[in-house]
């Protein structure tokens, strides 16, 4: 028993080096043909390539690489409500992963200033699954329906803007008016929206 700790260690100690030795061997092989070195994906970036290429997002639900496709820790989701009080509206995210992802949520915000109870004016979201609730399991795909149900079913009982989730308990349809005033361009309050239809 002593004697087989005293080789395992050595062993592996061994077979790093002689792993670090063909890599090192690979890299130098690549550069003598040409070719340039390819960079290694983290995790979070494998993980994020895969939920990608399995999106099934909603006809109303596009998703673009404005830095290039080279560059997919940051990307833009764009929503276009088909129903409910945001219907015919355009609204832009934009996502931020992590390289640790999916140990940690993206950072999500919204670049379109609208008139919402769970977004407020500076973008900012409040959606459960981006914050307490967020589980390694859920995907890119989950966020955007999550997003997506957000402008369907607005919720007044989680707000960020205050006031707009007011309006919404207290008089839908003045929030239904507030919204298609904001959407076309108009004032809020003492709050201008730029036209988003």
């Amino acid at each position: 028993m002593v004697c087989m700790l005293v080789f395992v260690p050595l062993f592996c100690g061994k077979m790093i080096k002689l792993f670090k030795v063909k890599e090192k061997q690979r890299e130098l092989a690549e550069n003598a043909n040409g070719n340039i070195p390819v960079k290694k994906q983290s995790a979070g970036e494998l993980r994020l390539h895969k939920d990608i290429s399995e999106l099934n997002l909603p006809k109303s639900c596009t998703i673009s690489f404005p830095s290039g496709k080279d560059e997919l820790m940051n990307f833009e989701v764009t929503i276009r409500p088909d129903e409910g009080y945001y219907l015919g509206g355009t609204f832009i995210f934009s996502f931020q992963v992590s390289p640790i992802y999916p140990h940690e949520a993206p950072k999500v915000k919204c670049k379109t200033k609208v008139y919402h109870p769970n977004i407020d004016l500076e973008g900012n979201v409040c959606l459960n699954i981006l914050r307490e609730d967020w589980k390694p399991v859920l995907n890119i795909n989950t966020i955007i329906y999550g997003l997506f149900h957000l402008f369907t079913e607005p919720n007044c009982e989680d707000p960020l803007n205050h006031d707009a989730a007011a309006v919404l308990r207290d008089n839908p349809k003045l929030f239904e008016s507030n919204v298609r005033r904001a959407m076309t361009g108009g004032y809020v309050g003492q709050t201008l929206f730029p036209r988003c239809l």
